[in-house]
C-alpha cells in the first residue's frame, strides 16, 4: 500500500465531513469543497479520522489511493486554514490595486491589465507591490497566482516582472560584444 496512503487525515474540530458513497464534501470556516473518490479506493470517516485504502491491489489503485488523501487532505487544511500565495512586482512603475472584483495591474505595458477575480477567492494588495491570494481551494489558489505571475513573468537580466514571494531569480550576466 501507499505510504502516503497509510497516514489517516485528521479532521480539526470546526470542520464537518460529509461522506456519502464516494462522494466526499468538506465544510469549514474558509470554505466548502467537494471531491468525488474514485471507486478503485475506499474512504472511511469515523472519530474525526478519514483512512483510504485501495479497493485492489494494483499499481493504479495504491497511486490513486495516495493522491486521494494528498488531494482530500489538502481539502481538509483548506477548509480549516485556507491557502495563501505572496506575489511581488519588481519594476519601475509596477502597481497592482483592487478595485470590487477586478485586479488592475500596470506591468509596463501600453495597456493597464485587469484580472477578474474568480469566485471564491479574495485577492489583497497590502501595498502597491504586493499581491496575496487566499482561498480554500490549494489548485485555485496556486493557478491564479500563477495566472497574474504569467502577465509578466522575471527576466533573468535585471529582475523585473512579477514573482513569487520566495521566489530566487538566477540573473545573468549582461550581454557581451
Amino acid at each position: 500500500m501507499s505510504r502516503i496512503a497509510k497516514n489517516p487525515v485528521a479532521v480539526p474540530k470546526g470542520t464537518d465531513v460529509n461522506l456519502q458513497g464516494q462522494f466526499l464534501k468538506v465544510n469549514g470556516s474558509k470554505g466548502s469543497l467537494e471531491h468525488e473518490v474514485h471507486a478503485d479506493v475506499q474512504v472511511v470517516f469515523d472519530d474525526g479520522i478519514l483512512t483510504f485504502a485501495p479497493r485492489k491491489e494494483t499499481k493504479e489503485s495504491n497511486a490513486l489511493a495516495g493522491t486521494t488523501r494528498a488531494i482530500v487532505s489538502n481539502m481538509v487544511t483548506g477548509a480549516s486554514k485556507g491557502f495563501e500565495r505572496k506575489l511581488t512586482l519588481v519594476g519601475v512603475g509596477y502597481r497592482a490595486q483592487v478595485q470590487g472584483t477586478t485586479l488592475n495591474l500596470t506591468l509596463g505595458f501600453s495597456h493597464p491589465v485587469n484580472f477578474v477575480i474568480p469566485q471564491g477567492i479574495t485577492i489583497e494588495t497590502p501595498s502597491q507591490t504586493e499581491v496575496i491570494v487566499k482561498g480554500a481551494d490549494k489548485q485555485k489558489v496556486g493557478q491564479i497566482a500563477a495566472n497574474i505571475r504569467a502577465y509578466r513573468p522575471p527576466e533573468p537580466y535585471k529582475g523585473k516582472g512579477v514573482r513569487y514571494a520566495n521566489e530566487v531569480i538566477i540573473m545573468k550576466e549582461v550581454k557581451k560584444k
